[in-house]
């Protein structure tokens, strides 16, 4: 197994309101994201920093609710095939059961995904891009 730890996720209530704040740090977050479902930049050697706000989580995750108080930081191991994120998942739950919590699936950002907890519940997603599909001359942007 060969995981690359080079993204860390921040669940927001508000993410126009966060992406103004970490701007405010000078993470280069591009204007005009106040309302996407998800914000990815890159940072520096290779690392990911990126804000799903509550409606993102709740899509997949329903009854979600926004922890309170520390330990709100989410981490992400990327993967080099969606075969790798199966058997990365597998892998860490056979060598610690209780880590287990969603097994893989293919979320539609195109990204086959896995989550596992570490031993303080904190998540850490598992992920790698799926194929891309061929092109639909039929839909319109």
């Amino acid at each position: 197994m060969t995981l690359n730890f080079d993204f860390i996720g921040i669940v927001t209530a508000d993410l126009g309101r966060s992406l103004d704040f970490y701007r405010s740090l000078g993470v280069p977050i591009p204007e005009g994201l106040d309302d996407a479902p998800h914000v990815e930049v890159q940072l520096p050697g290779d690392m990911k920093l990126a804000w799903d706000p509550v409606a993102t989580i709740e899509s997949f995750f329903p009854g979600f609710e926004l922890p309170e108080g520390e330990n709100r930081i989410a981490f992400a191991c990327s993967a080099a095939s969606p075969a790798e994120v199966d058997s990365a998942y597998a892998e860490i739950v056979e060598r610690h059961p209780a880590a287990a919590d969603t097994e893989p699936w293919d979320a539609p950002w195109g990204q086959r995904y896995a989550t596992v907890r570490d031993p303080d519940g904190n998540s850490v997603d598992i992920y790698a891009p799926l194929p891309t599909a061929p092109a639909d001359d039929s839909a319109t942007a």
